[in-house]
């Protein structure tokens, strides 16, 4: 898939294969996430997701293909470059939080800007931290919160740079569901109301049925998508991988 001007990805990949030695975990994969979308990318253990999620994330550099953050190919950068280009431009949420324990919540959630050297927006920050819900937290330390606000906290930081795009991998796994859906809301909200672009990678149906669509891998490949989907669409088409 190539982007034209007429139809906007944040991210595009074209062709995007990888292989870690004799396996093959990308094959020949080709998609782009629109701006301004919620994608969730499913499949079982071995499929290739997390793999699609380096690859498209600039985490990992694929063997074969290409993958563009707006026009920018990603594989035509040096490490330092494209080092700038995550902190800058993408977001991240992973499932173990990775909050520097020594730090505060405030400094956390900046700790990107800080690291590229650029100042906080106050404005920016502070409504965030409203909307993640921190804002009487901002100097405790991470020991101090229960799991599901780390994981706000983590959002935050996501959101701090202003991205183009956020991925989020299984983000949801370790939290009890009243934790989980405030996690998947403030996710959708980057959507809808901040104009951000989500991938979320993830098991739950549940958390799935939060986004525009969702894409499903199978043996390295896009099997399937799956629009406006519901938990019980994502789970029936999930038992038929």
């Amino acid at each position: 898939m190539t982007t034209s001007g007429d139809t906007p990805y944040a991210v595009s990949l074209d062709q995007v294969s990888k292989s870690y030695g004799e396996v093959t975990a990308l094959e020949q994969v080709s998609w782009g996430f629109r701006t301004g979308s919620f994608t969730a990318i499913m499949g079982p253990s071995g499929s290739g997701k997390s793999t699609f999620l380096h690859c498209a994330s600039g985490l990992d550099r694929p063997t074969n293909g290409s993958v563009r953050l707006g026009g920018v190919d990603m594989g035509r950068l040096r490490e330092a470059e494209l080092t700038r280009l995550r902190r800058e431009r993408i977001g991240f949420v992973f499932q173990g939080y990775n909050l520097m324990p020594s730090m505060s919540v405030e400094r956390n959630i900046t700790l990107p800007l800080s690291l590229g050297g650029r100042k906080v927006d106050r404005q920016w920050l502070t409504e965030i931290v409203h909307r993640v819900g921190m804002a009487g937290r901002l100097g405790h330390l991470p020991a101090r919160l229960s799991g599901g606000q780390q994981q706000r906290v983590a959002v935050a930081r996501a959101l701090v740079t202003r991205p183009e795009i956020v991925f989020a991998d299984e983000p949801t796994a370790a939290l009890d569901p009243r934790s989980a859906g405030h996690v998947l809301k403030l996710l959708r909200e980057a959507v809808d109301e901040m104009g951000r672009t989500v991938v979320l990678v993830t098991h739950d149906p549940v958390a799935a049925a939060w986004a525009d669509s969702v894409v499903f891998l199978g043996g390295g490949r896009i099997v399937d998508e799956l629009t406006a989907p519901s938990a019980e669409a994502v789970l029936a088409r999930w038992d038929s991988l």
